[in-house]
């Protein structure tokens, strides 16, 4: 049954082979990878799929068909024979409870750092020529979104060179591999992350000009389209406007969560491509997973991500359609400077729109398929606040949402429905904080946002006094509980909750957080 089964995983990949420059582990081990994946021998499919060859693919490929026939043939000895298997980031360091949590996170910097890396043959990482941060744990390389948060802590830090090489590193991906993907690994080649590029270069110190061709890059990314209706990231509504979705071009399961993957399909009755889809497509979100993709929203097997257009995706949006606009002027083309003012413009126009619920008080998600709002409020509907998008009353309004649904003992929950997923209730996510109480500034709630980073930055440094770790996820609505869900154990280090943590520590120093 099992050898049945597996033939016909490998008959999937065929029919759905990836198409990227380097090739992911399911194309460079066909019929070896599924195997391993399917008998699982490691508890996270990540391991597998991060592990480092000893051979070339074609020699590993020639040993196994040879062995796997015989009798004695062990799959486990056989894998750790042919492959190193990696270790979390930061394995081996020992924390002190009892230094400093600014100093702690400033040690941890050069913990969690990674110089230019060296091409493994066969392996999934994909090089980059400058230093980066990882956040920590299973997570060994550079994520898209998670960068930015911890770059805000490199900049309270001091560290502009360190943040000029992540850009740089960036800029290199786009330029290389046309956007930038999830992650520097193979098998994140087939999506993005939120795009919190334009943002980052408010981190640097050098005009936007500079990266022109890169902005421009990234918004062909998520903006190109040779159709006149919704094709990948672009969907066009009723008026002709333009918005945008999260959309994987891979339809075959993720391989580094290829087993919880293939559970999802098997209990789904949609084709096993659609839903492969649909759960890639989440992980581009960075919310993978939460109810705000759920039709019903609380189960996985309801996921449906590319009906949706999420206003944080849209909002970031905006602001490289802002960017774009700042640097085309910079270089003395007022003409293309005025075409994006003007997109930016109305894309801000069509947020309201299509996500304001004023009967609810809250920005929320559109599902285009259906020509409504999800109804499900998350801290997405935070970011127009981030962006000055949204109306003075509007954020007057919203106050009593964020205050009564929302916010805990231990910060702001990310949903305020309980799914079992990593992206609701009860856990708080550190860009979800920062999000919120910058958003909160810009409109005058200093004292919200005061009570917020209060609360955030006492359950952190708790934490981590009674563990020696900084996580990344807490749950904020019972402080005596670790964060949870989702597909994997909660994981330290942690990059973006380093970042967020000492950026408010630092502006409470500063007296530029007020309280109640």
């Amino acid at each position: 049954m099992r050898t049945i089964h597996i033939i016909s995983l490998i008959v999937l990949f065929t029919a759905c082979k990836p198409s990227t420059k380097e090739g992911s582990p399911v194309q460079l081990y066909p019929g070896l990878f599924e195997a391993v994946q399917s008998s699982h021998i490691f508890p996270d499919s990540k391991t597998f799929a991060d592990a480092i060859p000893k051979q070339s693919p074609t020699e590993i490929m020639a040993d196994y068909k040879k062995q796997k026939e015989q009798p004695s043939f062990q799959l486990s000895t056989f894998v750790n024979d042919h492959f190193t298997i990696p270790a979390p980031a930061a394995a081996n360091y020992i924390t002190d409870t009892t230094q400093d949590i600014s100093a702690h996170i400033h040690s941890l910097w050069e913990v969690l750092q990674r110089t230019p890396d060296k091409q493994e043959s066969g392996g999934s990482l994909i090089p980059l020529p400058h230093p980066y941060i990882v956040p920590g744990g299973r997570f060994r390389e550079v994520y898209y979104w998670d960068s930015y948060f911890t770059m805000l802590g490199l900049k309270e830090d001091g560290d502009t060179a360190l943040i000029h090489s992540i850009i740089s590193n960036f800029v290199w991906l786009i330029e290389n591999h046309g956007n930038i993907p999830n992650g520097n690994r193979t098998y994140y080649l087939t999506r993005s992350q939120p795009p919190f590029f334009s943002l980052m270069l408010d981190l640097d110190n050098r005009p936007v000009a500079n990266y022109l061709n890169a902005l421009q890059k990234e918004y062909d990314f998520w903006m190109h389209t040779n159709k006149k209706e919704t094709d990948e990231h672009v969907v066009y509504l009723p008026d002709g406007h333009r918005m945008n979705r999260y959309f994987d071009k891979g339809t075959w399961p993720r391989e580094e969560a290829f087993t919880e993957d293939m559970q999802t399909a098997q209990q789904n009755n949609k084709p096993k491509e659609a839903v492969f889809r649909e759960l890639r497509s989440a992980a581009e979100t960075g919310w993978d997973f939460s109810s705000r993709w759920f039709e019903d929203g609380q189960t996985l097997k309801t996921i449906h991500v590319t009906d949706i257009i999420p206003v944080d995706l849209n909002c970031l949006m905006f602001h490289l359609e802002m960017t774009l606009a700042a640097a085309y002027r910079q270089k003395g083309d007022n003409g293309k400077s005025s075409e994006f003012e003007s997109a930016a413009k109305q894309r801000a126009a069509d947020i309201i729109r299509y996500c304001w619920d004023d009967s609810k008080g809250w920005f929320m998600d559109y599902d285009f398929k259906k020509n409504s709002r999800t109804g499900i409020p998350s801290l997405a509907g935070m970011y127009p606040l981030f962006f000055g998008i949204a109306t003075q009353v509007q954020a007057d309004t919203m106050m009593r949402e964020l205050q009564t649904a929302f916010l805990h003992p231990g910060g702001l929950v990310a949903t305020p429905i309980v799914t079992g997923q990593q992206w609701d209730a009860p856990n708080g996510w550190a860009p979800l904080q920062w999000m919120s109480i910058a958003g909160l500034l810009k409109y005058h709630k200093d004292s919200l946002a005061g009570e917020i980073a209060a609360r955030w930055s006492h359950l952190n440094i708790k934490t981590f006094r009674a563990t020696g770790k900084l996580l990344e996820k807490y749950n904020v609505v019972d402080t005596t509980l670790a964060g949870g869900g989702g597909e994997y154990p909660n994981q330290d280090g942690f990059g973006w909750t380093n970042g967020v943590l000492l950026k408010i520590l630092h502006m409470q120093e500063n007296g530029e957080l007020r309280y109640p």
